[in-house]
């Protein structure tokens, strides 16, 4: 059973991110581990503190010689800004440490900051957006950059893209093919791939950044090469869209998901819905007319791309704060303020490609098992020819 977790706070010391049971023999690349972690801090529209940060993955076990070793991994992410945090969040209380605390005694609408203070009981928020914060999916991205490195050896890959910021829409569907080479760029703006559309989501983000306001948007992630039969349809707990679907709300900020093209489907009639099923005699395989479900039907994969989005709220924290209580007096008062971003949808769809990767790597291994990657690889291969003899 594949098992991640993640451990740190935003202003904490540094980040730290667990995976166990990736088999032995995965090639890891520091590189593509990296340049996912670099991908996740781009994006027009971002805050000061990725003007901080310059995260790197140091890997402190579970990896030797470029492979996976079969153990748990261990991923350590450093906060460079731990140095301006050192006296405020110390692990040992010490004398005067009360002076030195950066209390947030004025909760933000839509954040963590009240809910959590009255759930543990303290007498500010700080502890509580320090876990909160979208810092923590650096540790996720990290992780299923590791995931990806699995699915690659199996001929699956995982991107994203930006299909709407704001009231601003890509407007059509994206191949296969834009997207990888969207992804392969050096510079990001919003991630989108139509320079037009882009543009446009771009006058969004100019607009907000003058009017001080945030704004959210939809991110699509692609699973591309996707086998028929990862999933089931036997309990509930075992359809794969449902743990997509977890996978990607439990995201900071995201509040909808969607697989396929549910929101449109809502609206049609089921003629006009269902994707068509035909058979290629020549190829031997089964081939349909869409991709309306977006790869999973019964939660179960089907063989087609699979397609999530997830529904991006505009992140809380606003420089025009929004009206709040003081906790320690229970007066009216404005929102904190603490350093942010405008728009972090591009970012966003980085972190859902890893909830996606390790959702989807987690299914290999259900069903294909493997101590090595050796034996997943062959019993991998010896399915897809179950499949080309059905």
């Amino acid at each position: 059973m594949l098992r991640f977790e993640t451990a740190g706070e935003s202003h904490g010391e540094c980040l730290i991110a667990t995976l166990t049971g990736l088999p032995a023999g995965v090639p890891v690349s520091l590189e593509a581990i990296d340049r996912d972690l670099w991908r996740r801090q781009q994006g027009f529209g971002r805050g000061g503190r990725m003007k901080i940060e310059t995260d790197k993955a140091h890997i402190v076990s579970g990896v030797r010689h470029s492979k996976t070793i079969g153990a748990p991994i261990a991923i350590i992410l450093e906060n460079k800004d731990w140095k301006n945090w050192t006296e405020a969040l110390p692990v040992e209380d010490f004398d005067g440490s009360g002076g030195k605390r950066k209390k947030v005694t004025r909760p933000r609408p839509g954040h963590a900051d009240l809910a959590g203070a009255i759930k543990y009981d303290f007498d500010d928020a700080r502890y509580i957006l320090e876990r909160a914060s979208a810092r923590e999916t650096t540790g996720r991205v990290a992780l299923g950059a590791l995931a990806k490195a699995l699915l690659r050896e199996l001929g699956i890959e995982v991107f994203s893209h930006v299909i709407q910021v704001g009231h601003e829409q890509l407007g059509r569907n994206a191949s296969w093919d834009e997207i990888v080479a969207l992804n392969q760029r050096d510079e990001v703006l919003l991630n989108c791939v139509d320079a037009e559309a882009e543009q446009r989501m771009k006058a969004v983000v100019d607009e907000i950044y003058r009017t001080g306001d945030t704004v959210g948007g939809v991110f699509e992630v692609v699973a591309h090469g996707v086998p028929v039969g990862l999933g089931s349809h036997i309990a509930w707990d075992t359809r794969l869209d449902g743990k997509l679907a977890q996978a990607i709300v439990s995201m900071q900020a995201v509040k909808g998901v969607e697989i396929g093209f549910a929101s449109e489907g809502a609206t049609a009639y089921g003629s006009k819905v269902q994707d068509t099923i035909h058979y290629n005699l020549e190829q031997r395989v089964f081939t349909r007319g869409a991709n309306r479900a977006g790869g999973l039907e019964g939660g179960i994969t089907n063989g087609q791309d699979i397609l999530v989005r997830g529904l991006l709220k505009p992140i809380s924290t606003l420089r025009k704060p929004l009206e709040s209580v003081e906790l320690e007096t229970r007066e009216p008062a404005l929102a904190a303020y603490e350093r942010s971003d405008v728009c972090v949808v591009p970012a966003a769809g980085v972190v859902g490609e890893a909830m996606v990767a390790l959702v989807l790597a987690a299914a290999v291994l259900e069903k294909f098992g493997g101590d090595s990657l050796r034996e997943t690889k062959r019993n991998y291969d010896a399915y897809l020819e179950q499949v080309k003899s059905f």
